[in-house]
């Protein structure tokens, strides 16, 4: 009679067909894996299981199902040169490593490894006290193998320690014992195929591959959480929840008077900086608890407005430029709340800036043709005559300055040299652009095309990312999340996209503005945190579903934290 879970009641699992199995069962079946199931994978999956309760202290487990699966964990000569490693029966163990020899890859292999055992043997007579026994060993077994000469001098050195603690300083090594032992199998196996002896640890590789690859399916990870076996649960696929994503509106405010066109996080996070056509540019003290901001200063006077702001690399310092009828930029010393006015002609228009990665010295360009290179104190120290440029970004090596230009293209500049070279041509006008932290890839606004992803070092397009409109306003879009892994950028259509770098539809739309975004920013220490502007005059803070506030006013004296912002979730 069959029972109810599916199983005979003799214990015997029901066939296919809804009938149980023999009551005898076939002898295969009691013993060992089913002979028509005893597959290459199945067996590999066995030996896995049997390495990992080895692993785990229990052998007598491991014992029973190699015994009952018929498989065995390891080759018989590579099990005995394993336990021969681990006893510290040196003799023995290159007894066996010569039976081993012809399982070997590479000829070299058997030289490798030898020369691995012996300096553990060598190591562990130092420990004990044995020199001369080191002495044989350096001189009659290490030195005739003619292999790692330099390391054979290093381990020659080591004679001089006069204490066991001096040697375990000086050769970082556990000493004598399971740890050092352990270390030395783990090298030894890499050099045995998998029939043979299972590399190390086998399955948590496997494991933690297959978490690996859920993170990066996982549309919403945006967190520096590790996901590994010691805080995972592999009984259910990873997947953080959408409620935790920076798409509910936190905060608004309203402290400008005028279009918000331009907004910055600082570099260590702390600090927002807002540039608006109402000539101010508004610092805002970051709170990374409630994913909020409160007013720190305003920096005011800024003739043309503030179109574009880039905070040098400490996070002291702000450069303010304008819209393309200012022939000025401003440098401000955000504690002091000082500043410098830097201009060279009143016929310039200097509309962009970026500073170089040791915050010394930063670029600035326009669309009429002006490129200089300044130092902090205002002095021009160079120039590039005739480049039209609309963006700047320095790169990492402190010599190269990628710049877009008039041509939809994006060009490397290297002052020193006055070397340029074409990175990125485009069909249409190159909007804004943005480098991601890695100094790989650029993030492209392109007028009637939205939003295209560059590799910088292959010089290929990657994808461009659909949902967005961008017609010929300048919009700012952002990298974002702790590893880069998102992007965000405003619209001309009032909303918000955000794409996982490696699709090209949206995951989400955020909601709340009511006229076009200007530009993101996502915080660069707390991705939990992505701020929004736009010609609405509001910056709107996104944030974490339970960092809404609850139903009261809390924000700067001007601001208005109503929360009438929605987002759309895009992926199902």
């Amino acid at each position: 009679m069959q029972a109810s879970n599916g199983f005979a009641q003799n214990g015997a699992s029901a066939a296919s067909n809804g009938t149980a199995a023999p009551e005898n069962g076939h002898q295969d079946r009691e013993n060992g894996i089913e002979a028509t199931s005893n597959t290459k994978a199945n067996e590999e999956i066995v030996r896995l299981i049997g390495q990992y309760l080895k692993n785990e202290g229990l052998s007598k487990t491991c014992d029973a199902l190699m015994s009952e699966s018929k498989c065995r964990l390891d080759h018989p000569a590579a099990a005995k040169f394993r336990q021969q490693v681990m006893d510290g029966d040196w003799t023995k163990a290159d007894h066996h490593l010569q039976e081993l020899k012809t399982m070997l890859g590479p000829e070299n292999s058997i030289v490798e490894m030898k020369f691995l055992i012996l300096e553990q043997k060598y190591l562990e007579y130092l420990e004990d006290s044995r020199v001369l026994d080191a002495l044989h060993v350096l001189r009659n077994e290490l030195t005739p193998l003619q292999h790692n000469t330099q390391r054979v001098h290093q381990l020659s050195s080591f004679m001089m320690c006069s204490s066991t603690e001096e040697l375990l300083e000086k050769t970082k090594w556990a000493g004598k014992g399971l740890r050092s032992r352990t270390t030395l199998m783990d090298k030894l196996q890499s050099y045995l195929p998998p029939t043979v002896m299972l590399p190390p640890n086998r399955l948590n590789v496997l494991l933690n591959q297959a978490l690996e690859l859920q993170t990066i399916r996982c549309t919403h990870h945006y967190t520096s959480i590790d996901v590994a076996l010691n805080n995972s649960s592999l009984l259910v696929d990873h997947c953080c929840p959408v409620a935790d994503f920076p798409m509910h509106t936190v905060q608004v405010l309203i402290d400008h008077c005028d279009e918000v066109w331009f907004c910055q996080f600082s570099p260590d996070g702390t600090k927002l900086a807002t540039g608006s056509k109402d000539t101010n540019v508004i610092i805002w003290d970051v709170n990374p608890e409630t994913c909020t901001l409160s007013l720190k200063n305003i920096l005011e006077n800024h003739r043309h407005g503030a179109a574009y702001l880039s905070w040098s690399p400490d996070s002291t310092h702000l450069i303010v430029c304008g819209p393309e009828e200012c022939s000025e930029i401003y440098l401000w010393n955000i504690e002091t709340e000082k500043f410098l006015k830097v201009t060279q002609s009143p016929e310039d228009s200097l509309t962009c800036c970026s500073w170089t990665k040791d915050g010394t010295k930063f670029f600035v360009g326009g669309i009429k043709g002006q490129f200089y290179q300044f130092d902090m104190e205002g002095n021009m120290l160079d120039s590039w005559e005739g480049v039209r440029v609309n963006g700047i970004t320095c790169r990492k090596d402190g010599k190269t300055v990628l710049a877009s230009d008039t041509h939809h293209r994006i060009r490397s500049y290297a002052f020193g040299e006055l070397i340029e070279q074409l990175v990125i041509q485009e069909n249409h006008p190159i909007m804004s652009f943005t480098v991601d932290k890695k100094d790989r890839l650029a993030l492209l606004n392109i007028a009637t095309q939205g939003v295209h992803l560059w590799d910088l070092d292959d010089r290929c397009l990657i994808r461009s990312y659909q949902g967005v409109t961008q017609g010929h306003f300048t919009i700012h879009s952002t990298f974002g999340g702790a590893d880069q892994d998102f992007i965000a950028s405003g619209s001309e259509d009032n909303q918000v996209y955000i794409w996982h770098i490696r699709n090209k539809l949206p995951i989400a739309t955020l909601q709340g503005h009511t006229r076009s975004v200007n530009c993101v920013a996502w915080n660069p220490v707390y991705p939990q945190m992505l701020v929004s502007v736009s010609d609405d005059c509001s910056i709107r803070v996104w944030g974490p579903k339970d960092k809404i506030p609850k139903p009261s006013v809390s924000s700067s004296s001007n601001s208005d934290s109503s929360n009438n912002g929605t987002w759309n979730d895009m992926v199902s």
